[in-house]
């Protein structure tokens, strides 16, 4: 397991190479950040992955060869450690939804602030979700908006403290947020996550948000 404060190894897939570069050059003089490589499109970036094993891969969306949405399931199905954080211009419903279903553990744009990148780059290898505003106001809209069943959603045997670190989960908050919100230890917090996920069949936080309100638990 990676050591907590050893630096994110970060590989950048964007099929613009000025972007790259540029975006390189910004992570590098980051202590957090050790970029590991670049790729121009995902059949590299799938490669690439798998010979140089990064933390997180950045990964744009709309590329040649084989897009973004395309190599996250292939990483998620061939190599489920790797992180995958979607650096995208485009915030349309589709985009958004895709890349979450496909794996990615996070969806930011394009503008977004170098701080605000660091930490969802740190908090990527975690495991923890990362959205932008704009984006995490989208999967709000879009879950309200599924139909409710008739059928009572199966049982899933969260405790009444698991249910809580859900529901903080879901609208976001990282393991120190929550901890300070429930009075708990952060490492007992991890711990209700890493339980929450193992009941819920799901890989990631984001993964367990949705799949918590498909089982309407908040």
């Amino acid at each position: 397991m990676t050591p907590p404060d050893s630096a994110v190894r970060i590989l950048i897939v964007d099929d613009q190479a000025l972007f790259r570069e540029a975006l390189a050059a910004l992570l590098e003089v980051q202590p957090e950040i050790e970029v590991v490589g670049e790729a121009g499109d995902g059949e590299q970036a799938v490669r690439l992955a798998a010979e140089l094993r990064p933390d997180v891969v950045l990964m744009d969306l709309r590329m040649p060869v084989l897009d973004g949405i395309a190599a996250t399931a292939r990483l998620r199905a061939e190599q489920p450690e790797v992180r995958v954080l979607a650096l995208t211009t485009f915030d349309d419903d589709a985009d958004v939804f895709a890349a979450l279903r496909a794996g990615a553990v996070g969806y930011l744009l394009k503008d977004v602030s170098s701080t605000r990148l660091v930490e969802a780059l740190v908090a990527a290898r975690r495991g923890e979700s990362a959205l932008q505003p704009s984006v995490a106001a989208k999967l709000v809209a879009r879950v309200a908006r599924w139909p409710h069943e008739e059928a009572p959603p199966p049982a899933v045997p969260l405790s009444e403290r698991e249910l809580d670190v859900v529901r903080l989960l879901s609208a976001g908050h990282s393991n120190r947020e929550i901890a300070g919100k429930l009075f708990l230890a952060e490492g007992t917090v991890k711990n209700l996550v890493t339980s929450v996920l193992s009941k819920l069949q799901v890989r990631d936080r984001t993964q367990a948000a949705l799949r918590a309100r498909e089982l309407r638990l908040y």
